[in-house]
């Protein structure tokens, strides 16, 4: 067989990809341990073999470049814009999110309890469904915040260098007074959040437990998870944190009470326990 220019070019890249297909595994392994783990490592991996792939067929040798280092950049740069395709957390629906947290807080404040879902849809003047749809993208981007402590990008989810001493120490700062900010909450909310998340017990099961309604439970879950992030940030953020119309008022009270609790809960040794010095979970944070 005669071999042409295109069939030496064809093997050339089919060695390099070959050759170089353990850097996607790497690359994929270093980007799962900094991410949620609701990201998918096939959907990473899948993106990271195209890239190399594309990689390998656009690669000039005559520039001096190792190929390895201009791999690497073209990966990193598909697995991000696949997180950016996972990134619940988009502008709209922070936005809405903010909508919704401000209509609760206001009926809250004039009905003296929780507004049901038909009151709080007639307030942002939407239909129950699409206020349901809303809590749901709502829910995702605060758990995705709140499993990552990231601003909603797959860029803060993924820096492309390895943190510092400083953001190594705040982010294992964030993880205690997240566990603060849990033990803080009403007694009601926190086991909920502990039954849902921790445990990963069907809302079904959770409902019957209290007594309510599944609505009910997912209004409890909404609440909590606003309590937490504004407990959290109360502490390292506070201009993040989401105010009230009445600053006097009993919510407003409530709330102060809360963040002060969950100051109180710990110190920074404490705080620092729930994680090794690397940033890992601690047996004891389970």
């Amino acid at each position: 067989m005669r071999l042409t220019a295109d069939t030496t070019t064809d093997r050339h890249v089919e060695d390099l990809v070959r050759e170089h297909l353990p850097l996607v595994g790497h690359l994929v392994r270093e980007m799962l341990g900094r991410v949620p783990a609701h990201v998918n490592r096939d959907d990473l991996t899948s993106a990271g073999l195209a890239a190399l792939a594309a990689a390998a067929k656009s690669y000039d040798p005559t520039r001096g470049t190792p190929f390895g280092s201009f791999a690497t950049v073209r990966i990193r740069g598909a697995l991000l814009d696949e997180l950016r395709g996972l990134d619940w957390a988009s502008r709209s629906v922070r936005h809405r999110a903010r909508k919704i947290e401000t209509a609760t807080a206001e009926l809250t404040a004039n009905l003296g309890r929780t507004p049901t879902d038909t009151e709080l849809a007639e307030t942002l003047g939407v239909a129950v469904a699409e206020l349901h749809s809303a809590a749901d993208d709502v829910q995702r981007a605060v758990v995705l915040s709140l499993q990552g402590f990231a601003a909603g990008t797959a860029e803060d989810l993924v820096p492309d260098r390895a943190q510092g001493p400083e953001e190594l120490l705040l982010h294992r700062e964030k993880i205690g007074y997240l566990h603060q900010a849990i033990a803080a909450l009403p007694e009601r909310l926190r086991n909920v959040v502990e039954s849902y998340f921790l445990d990963e017990r069907p809302m079904a099961v959770i409902a019957a437990e209290l007594g309510v309604t599944e609505s009910r439970v997912s209004q409890l879950r909404a609440e909590a998870l606003t309590l937490l992030r504004d407990g959290i940030n109360s502490q390292l953020d506070p201009d993040q944190v989401v105010g009230v119309d009445r600053p006097e008022g009993c919510v407003a009270r409530r709330r102060a009470a809360y963040y002060a609790d969950v100051a109180a809960r710990g110190d920074l040794r404490t705080r620092l326990s729930h994680t090794t010095p690397l940033g890992t979970p601690t047996r004891a944070a389970g």
